[in-house]
């Protein structure tokens, strides 16, 4: 008998051995059989799918979970449009608590508001407290002039961190924003987080992203570093599990800042790692270990990114690195060689260089087939770089979201010249590349539709078509986020496409997003998400769209 039964269902299944059905059946957690070969067996659920299309469960394959799911008990500013807006939510949010509260805020947007928060008028606003608000990219954030006094910034006491800018008006006084690694001397001041705490942030998030037919992610840096919340952050991971509240299988990148030197045997060549030489894989496939994450550069909205060429009409000329370059490229090598898969953050075409390099040397030094290393954004990418990513077998982790939600101010910081080379797609299909469909949540909204669309439109939000040559078929951009997403992580003969034998992990949509008309794609609903045959999303909705014999498998959530 089997666990569960779709039937008079529309499957795509995103198997090319058999890429559509009409039934599906799952036992034990697994896909047993499709069509005819499960059509007379019984079932503990048969869920009759009146025509709803059913499609592998979506991955995201660069995602920030904890930190999304922290932002999403914080003061929203993702809608500001001026900074008095901002101003005024601040000081709403700071009339509702103790005096020596933090004011915490995230997701405001400068080039939209056209500036950064002033730390005098986040004094005003926040009546004394110490105000922190985090950037839309993560790599920036302002502050009030409290926050810059327990730094030390405002007496000297501090030191600003190498790869990162503490910035000063013409007087020399600091305005309250802090670029790339300055960030840290504010998260030293909160950090570390509780794990109980951070356990709750990671149950909300997953929560939102099962809702939008998520059954696997990946969270792009853990512990320390530009964006960890904890030196025992995988710990939060594991009590969401433990919990229940974990709905999604996660890979845990682990920030290249964890990492440090192993006396190891000489003859293992293990000589940089984190403690017992835990490395990529180790865990099962609901949570394990992933990459190891390393930022090269800082980000475009910000313009810190490191290009060849300057970016048009900004101060910062040509961007940032996070550490010494060399430096880095020694980390990726050992890392590499200690058996890691390696994660590089690089947004500018400089910084992609710097991977490329890294990376080849890594190959020729100690050879590793089929390793799948990885270049997180690939934001800007010469067309002479394409041919190194594809005879070095690198993955580009680019994100087309970006295109709508700040693509017009990146267009404006490149130039036209090199706008078509922002955050291709299709470049890198025709070099025999596979891309993975990823957020960057909660940089842009991480919803896959939403995501899938961007890549078929490639539209900004003026409208402007950004890249027209870089756009993908909505089939293409349906196995992006399925078994494209499940590639980058090794796990293509476990998930990304229904094939008998494989994890039951599916989604059931209200309309079919390779047919229905791409300006559409993004409003389709999410009836249902299952992961290994679980409800994990829908259960108390799903009877309004389909009808269902039986007791329904939910997950304990």
């Amino acid at each position: 008998m089997l666990d569960l039964k779709l039937v008079n269902a529309r499957v795509r299944t995103v198997d090319d051995d058999h890429p559509r059905a009409h039934s599906l059946g799952v036992l034990h957690g697994r896909v047993v059989g499709l069509d005819e070969t499960v059509a007379d067996l019984p079932a503990r659920t048969t869920v009759d799918c009146r025509g709803a299309v059913v499609v592998p469960g979506f991955g995201d394959a660069h995602n920030h979970m904890a930190w999304f799911g922290q932002s999403l008990d914080e003061l929203d500013l993702s809608g500001a449009r001026t900074l008095e807006a901002v101003y005024d939510a601040v000081a709403r949010r700071a009339a509702a608590l103790p005096a020596d509260a933090w004011v915490v805020g995230s997701g405001y947007d400068d080039t939209v508001m056209g500036g950064h928060p002033y730390r005098e008028a986040l004094d005003r606003a926040g009546g004394g407290r110490p105000v922190w608000l985090k950037h839309r990219s993560g790599h920036m954030c302002a502050v009030s002039g409290e926050v810059l006094r327990l730094a030390g910034v405002l007496d000297g006491t501090a030191a600003e961190p190498e790869g990162g800018v503490v910035v000063r008006d013409a007087s020399g006084a600091p305005t309250g924003l802090l670029q790339e690694r300055a960030q840290s001397l504010v998260t030293g001041l909160v950090m570390p987080y509780p794990v109980a705490e951070l356990a709750d942030a990671i149950g909300r998030a997953s929560a939102v992203y099962a809702a939008e037919g998520l059954t696997h992610v990946t969270e792009a840096g853990i512990g320390r570093g530009l964006i960890g919340r904890s030196p025992v952050e995988a710990a939060a991971y594991q009590l969401a599990r433990e919990r229940g509240t974990l709905r999604t299988r996660v890979e845990l990148m682990v920030a290249a800042d964890n990492l440090h030197p192993l006396d190891a045997h000489a003859d293992d060549g293990i000589t940089t790692g984190i403690d017992l030489g835990l490395r990529s894989g180790f865990g099962d496939d609901r949570l394990r270990l992933g990459p190891m994450k390393i930022w090269l550069d800082g980000s475009l909205i910000g313009r810190t990114a490191t290009v060849t060429e300057p970016f048009c009409g900004h101060d910062h000329a040509t961007g940032v690195y996070q550490n010494d370059p060399d430096e880095m490229r020694r980390l990726v090598v050992a890392a590499h060689r200690a058996g890691w898969r390696v994660a590089a953050h690089a947004i500018g075409d400089a910084a992609v260089d710097l991977a490329l390099d890294a990376f080849d040397e890594a190959r020729r030094t100690t050879p590793r087939p089929g390793v799948r290393h990885r270049i997180e954004h690939s934001g800007v990418v010469r067309p002479d770089q394409l041919k190194r990513y594809a005879e070095l077998e690198v993955t580009p982790v680019p994100q087309a979201h970006f295109l709508y939600a700040v693509g017009d101010t990146m267009a404006e910081a490149l130039g036209p010249e090199r706008t078509p080379w922002m955050y291709r797609h299709k470049s890198f299909l025709d070099h025999g590349l596979r891309v993975p469909g990823s957020s960057d949540r909660p940089v842009a909204p991480g919803a896959p539709l939403l995501g899938m669309q961007s890549m078929v439109e490639r539209l900004s939000r003026d409208g402007v078509v950004l890249g027209p040559d870089e756009r993908v078929t909505a089939e293409q951009a349906l196995r992006a986020y399925t078994i494209d997403a499940a590639w980058a992580g090794h796990d293509e003969d476990r998930r990304g496409s229904l094939t008998p034998g494989k994890l039951a992990d599916l989604v059931l949509l209200s309309d079919d997003p390779v047919e229905t008309d791409s300006s559409r794609i993004g409003a389709i609903d999410v009836l249902a998400t299952f992961v290994a045959g679980e409800c994990v999303h829908g259960a108390d909705v799903l009877g309004d769209a389909v009808s269902v014999t039986g007791p329904l498998p939910q997950a304990g959530v």
